[in-house]
């Protein structure tokens, strides 16, 4: 589903992104962990096209990036640190625009879908600049998979929400993942991390230095393995 092979990129003499190789295959969820200016934030922006890659191959749901942008984009679902919302208007209706934009042909029938999955159907109604930062995520995440996109990719999606915020994402996280989607998240919330992702790869001075499966990780925990991969 994801291709990358030797990605390289640079901001002018500074190079954050060094012959990176990743995979993902259709149905994984993979966290993508490491410390801040690791390159996370840039990888993402890549895989979503929002950025070019300085050298290398990204090929994302069968589409070459940048080449193929447009494909691509009607393939991602992404959650990044902007909502992406429009606060004077309702929930309903901030559903209503992308879904527009995007082409859903019955997209009255998927709002109510995509609301229900959110747990904001008794908000459609309401302005959007009413919504706590963890609604907002909620809804954010509902514009994301209102097309039911193939690769959802989320960039610190906990930043800024309390525990029974973050926890009622945890379980929208997992509504998105049972759907068969391919995930690829950056967290800095190890354990969160632990409890969601079914791969785990440490990105660290520019390269994956580390990947293990949520079984192999039985035989020790994540922050251990997180620790030993920055270490080397």
């Amino acid at each position: 589903m994801i291709e990358v092979k030797k990605l390289v990129k640079r901001f002018g003499v500074k190079t954050i992104l060094r012959g990176l190789d990743f995979s993902v295959k259709p149905g994984e969820f993979v966290a993508l962990l490491g410390p801040n200016g690791s390159g996370k934030t840039t990888f993402l922006r890549i895989l979503a096209s929002l950025s070019k890659p300085s050298l290398g191959d990204v090929k994302v749901a069968g589409y070459h990036l940048p080449k193929q942008a447009s494909q691509v984009r009607a393939k991602l679902g992404v959650v990044s640190h902007l909502p992406l919302l429009y606060p004077d208007l309702t929930a309903e209706e901030n559903l209503q625009f992308y879904a527009r934009m995007y082409g859903i042909v019955d997209y009255r029938s998927r709002i109510n879908e995509v609301l229900d999955m959110v747990g904001l159907e008794n908000r459609r109604k309401d302005l959007v600049r009413t919504f706590s930062r963890g609604m907002q995520q909620r809804l954010t995440i509902g514009r994301a998979v209102i097309h039911d996109p193939e690769v959802m990719l989320f960039d610190e999606p906990y930043t800024g929400l309390d525990q029974d915020a973050s926890e009622m994402l945890d379980e929208v996280l997992r509504s998105v993942a049972a759907k068969g989607r391919t995930v690829v998240m950056t967290s800095h919330d190890l354990s969160r991390a632990e409890n969601l992702a079914t791969r785990f790869d440490i990105l660290s001075r520019g390269v994956i230095t580390a990947s293990a499966t949520q079984k192999q990780l039985k035989k020790t925990n994540l922050l251990d393995f997180y620790k030993q991969a920055l270490a080397e």
